[in-house]
This record gives structure tokens, C-alpha cells and sequence, in this order.
């Protein structure tokens, strides 16, 4: 087996640019770089920040630490195989209302299409640029309506999941400006006969949209595991399975981790990056909570899925159901929606809560690693069923049962903006969470950018956006539900309630 120096050497770094130089700047002059840093979790979030940290100057002599449920069977392996990263497919997008989402996601791509050398990230089936058919339903706009192009929005409650289609193609168009043949592949769909000729699966969805030939989807499973490797490979970060029980703290000051068996890790720093888990370690009332979103897969026949070999993802922004397209003999179809919730009452509370346990109750994911039996709720089961009836009707597959099913959990924010940011009452303590179920794309790219929060930069068009929200205590807030214009379903839907329903 190759040496780490080894195989460090012989993987391309994964951002393009070279690992940033000491920096002089006085807003990086804030920062002491800590002797330690433990980060929780090792989905998206963590796992990046990690291989960024390893790689930069001013955190070489900073000792970097790991922490997550690792699968039991295989402890050496992360993150978690319930983990909202470990999947068959993403969407990779630069279709997004806020032309600093856009932008980001946009620069992402482009290291998702490297795909030349068998360590590219795109490479060996990660990356299918399969195009994606953006729609919504609702009044259409005339034809020839003009878009105003390079739009970030700053009211995103107030989208429709039109407003959101429409605004997105904006942007995607103000992005591929500069290159008409970038331009040419995004083309409007701007009734069900066009929308239905884009998809070519002889079925339709929305009456208004758009198709933009340079977004696709990824393996997202293989694309953790390639990343995995290549930070590994870095000999610099260690890796701990165990499962974290609270933080610990003396008064204000954030030391480490008491893990469930009773191991503490000490740190000067803690990045707490646990996805929907978060909310059990930190208390985020009124910023983030977990919710609970359906994917169902269907096994096809190899003549069934040539049918489908050349369609696109398709997403209903109003209804939030999609579909991405087979690869080996599985279709996958999913709903981005307001969620499932599962409150849970805990033991200890977290960190910040005004709650005393064992009366707090956050919520939580419910996953087949705790529950083996677990299926998801026949109301998401039905609907699921609907957009394969409407979005890919082949008569062969209108009845034929899903070979399986899975609840993925999201930390959802009120206007899906991510949280990364210090906490402004504990020192020693950086909170990344709130992936709002559209965090994945930017595997290649966000770990930069949250290390440069750490070091007290943050990307000025991010600023705002990914603040701490509100002070603890703060008796105005009110319950997350994610308003931004992608989202269907029906808000507060109770994860135990809905399951009860399908056993009676």
C-alpha cells in the first residue's frame, strides 16, 4: 500500500488554485491559528473543511481531528452510510434565484467536468452532464418576457416556485453570457408541449421552464468516497468513529467532545458540521431544524432504461418532486419539500438551550441505522408515485413496487442560506450546518470558503447570508420553515403521525 506522501502526490489537488500563502491581510491578522481543531461530522461540510485546513500555511502546525458515526461494519470508512451525502445521486446545478448561489455553484462545475484523468472528480461515472429541465407550475409568463439577468434576491420568502425558475434562468443566462455557445444550451420551455419535448420520456411536468444542457447530477456516494481518499491521502487529518454525546465547556469556552462511551476530546476549536444532527449539540431554535424528505428507487430492465438513457433531471420547483436518470438499472425519484418532522426528547440538551432536559425535544433524524424496518410514509410513497406517473410514464413501471425507499435528512434553514459562522456566545466554538438539501454541488469548492470564515474572511457575497441569525433567547423566533421558493408538500407534517397513518 502506498505511503499517504504517495498518494498525496498523485492526486490532482481538488480545488484548481493552489493552496493559498500566509495571508498578511488584518482581517486575517484576527485570527490565531488554534493548536487544534475537532470537527464534527464528516459529510460535505466537514470533510472539505478538513482537506482545506490540512493544505493551508497558517494551519500547519494545527492538529486536525475528525469525529463521526461511522458504519459499525466498517469503522474506517466516513462519513456515516445515513449521512444526507451518501447517496446514489445529486443534482449539480447553477440554477439558483441568487446570483451569488449561482456563481459559487458555477465555479463548482467546473471541477465536476474534469473528467480527463481517472482522478478527476468527474471522472469514472461521478459526473453526468445529463442536462436539467427546470419547471414550476402555475400562469406562465408570455412568451418573449424579458428576465433581468445577474439577480440575487434578497426577500426570498416571497418566491413562488415560478419566481424561482425564473429568476434561476436569469442568472444561468447572465453566466453562460460570454460564451454563445455555453448560452445555446439553455434554452426555454415555455408550455407543457415544449416542456414535454425537452424530457423526451413522453410524459411533462409544469407549465413553464427551461432546460440548461450544463447542469446534471452526480453519484454522490462515490464522489464522498473519492474525496475520502484524497483527504486521507493528506497524512494530516485524524479520523475518530464514535458517536458525540454533548459539548464540552468551561463557562463560555467550548474545550472538546464527551463521546457516548465516555471518551473526551479536547480541542482550542470545535467545528460543529453534523448535518440534521447538529440541532442535538447546539441548540438552533428559530435557525435550523432537521427535516425529513422521501426517495424512492425503482429497479428497470436494460431496454427500460435505454428508453430513458437521454433525459434529463427534472425538478418541479411547485411541487418540489424530481427525477433523475437510471444508471445501472435503478431510477430514483425524490421530493425537495417542506419535510417530515421527528421531534425527539433528549437526555442532555445542547449547548445554548434556555430548555432544561429531559423536557427539550429537537428534531431529529430517523434513519435505517436505528430502525432497520423503517419505510418511508405512504403519503410521500403517493406522491413519489405521482411524478413517475406524470414525469416518466412508461406503462411497464406505472405499478411496479420500489425496490427500496429512504427518508434523507436535511438542516433546513428559513431561506435555505447555510450557517457557518463562529457562535456569538461560546468561544471556541464554529458552527457549519444548515445545508438546506442543496449543499452537495459545491463538494469541490465550499471547504475553502468555510475555512476562510474561520480565518475571519468571509466571501463579502456571502456575508449576511451565512451569519449567525438570531441571539439565543430571542422569544421573537418562530418555527423553521424553509421559504425560498423550491419546496412542496405541506409544512409540519409529523414523521411518527404520517407513519402511524400507513399501518392503519
Amino acid at each position: 500500500m502506498a505511503s499517504p506522501s504517495a498518494l498525496s502526490s498523485s492526486l490532482p489537488p481538488l480545488s484548481q488554485q493552489p493552496p493559498p500563502p500566509p495571508q498578511q491581510s488584518s482581517s486575517s491578522s484576527r485570527l490565531s491559528p488554534p493548536s487544534s481543531i475537532l470537527i464534527i461530522g464528516s459529510g460535505v461540510f466537514g470533510l472539505t473543511t478538513a482537506y482545506a485546513l490540512s493544505r493551508r500555511h497558517d494551519f500547519a502546525n494545527t492538529t486536525i481531528t475528525v469525529i463521526d458515526r461511522a458504519d459499525p461494519s466498517n469503522p474506517d470508512v466516513f462519513p456515516a452510510p445515513d449521512a444526507a451525502s451518501v447517496d446514489t445521486s445529486r443534482i449539480i446545478r447553477a440554477d439558483y434565484p441568487d446570483a451569488a448561489y449561482a456563481a459559487l455553484a458555477a465555479e463548482a462545475q467546473l471541477q465536476w467536468r474534469q473528467q480527463t484523468h481517472p482522478d478527476g472528480l468527474g471522472s469514472e461515472g461521478r459526473y453526468s452532464e445529463s442536462g436539467l429541465l427546470l419547471v414550476a407550475d402555475g400562469p406562465a409568463p408570455p412568451p418573449g418576457t424579458p428576465v433581468v439577468t445577474g439577480t440575487t434576491v434578497i426577500d426570498k420568502s416571497k418566491l413562488t416556485g415560478m419566481d424561482y425558475a425564473r429568476f434561476s434562468w436569469a442568472n444561468v443566462l447572465s453566466i453562460a453570457s460570454s460564451d454563445p455557445e455555453l448560452a445555446a444550451r439553455i434554452k426555454e420551455c415555455p408550455n407543457t408541449d415544449a416542456i414535454k419535448a425537452a424530457l423526451g420520456t413522453g410524459g411533462s411536468s409544469g407549465s413553464w421552464g427551461y432546460i440548461n444542457g450544463l447542469s446534471g447530477w452526480a453519484n454522490a456516494g462515490a464522489s464522498m468516497a473519492w474525496l475520502y481518499k484524497r483527504v486521507r491521502a493528506e497524512g494530516r487529518i485524524n479520523f475518530v468513529a464514535g458517536e458525540v454525546a454533548n459539548l464540552e465547556r468551561s463557562g463560555n469556552t467550548v474545550t472538546g467532545a464527551r463521546l457516548s462511551d465516555g471518551r473526551v476530546l479536547s480541542a482550542d476549536l470545535v467545528m460543529v458540521s453534523a448535518g440534521a444532527w447538529t440541532g442535538r449539540l447546539v441548540d438552533l431554535t428559530g435557525q435550523a431544524i432537521a427535516t425529513g424528505q422521501v426517495l424512492g428507487y425503482i429497479d428497470l430492465t436494460p431496454e427500460e432504461e435505454a428508453q430513458l438513457a437521454h433525459m434529463p433531471v427534472i425538478l418541479n420547483l411547485s411541487s418540489g418532486l424530481f427525477i433523475i436518470p437510471p444508471k445501472n438499472g435503478v431510477l430514483k425519484i425524490a421530493r425537495h419539500a417542506y419535510g417530515y418532522l421527528n421531534p425527539t426528547t433528549l437526555s442532555t440538551s445542547p449547548l445554548g438551550s434556555s430548555v432544561t432536559a429531559p423536557a427539550a425535544a429537537v428534531s431529529l433524524p430517523l434513519t435505517t441505522l436505528s430502525d432497520p424496518t423503517l419505510q418511508v410514509p405512504a403519503e410521500g410513497a403517493e406522491d413519489l408515485r405521482r411524478a413517475l406517473h406524470q414525469m416518466v410514464p412508461l406503462p411497464s413501471l406505472r405499478d411496479r413496487p420500489f425496490s427500496k425507499t429512504r427518508i434523507c435528512w436535511y438542516s433546513d434553514t428559513p431561506t435555505a442560506d447555510f450557517i457557518i459562522d463562529y457562535h456569538p456566545e461560546y468561544k471556541g466554538l464554529f458552527v457549519a450546518t444548515g445545508d438546506s438539501g442543496h449543499a452537495f454541488k459545491f463538494l469541490p469548492v465550499i471547504g475553502e470558503k468555510i475555512a476562510d470564515v474561520i480565518a475571519g474572511q468571509c466571501p463579502p457575497e456571502f456575508v449576511g447570508k451565512w451569519n449567525w441569525r438570531y441571539p439565543a433567547g430571542d422569544a421573537a423566533i418562530k418555527a423553521v420553515i424553509t421559504e425560498d421558493g423550491s419546496r412542496g408538500g405541506i409544512p409540519g407534517l409529523i414523521l411518527s403521525t404520517e407513519l402511524g397513518k400507513a399501518m392503519n
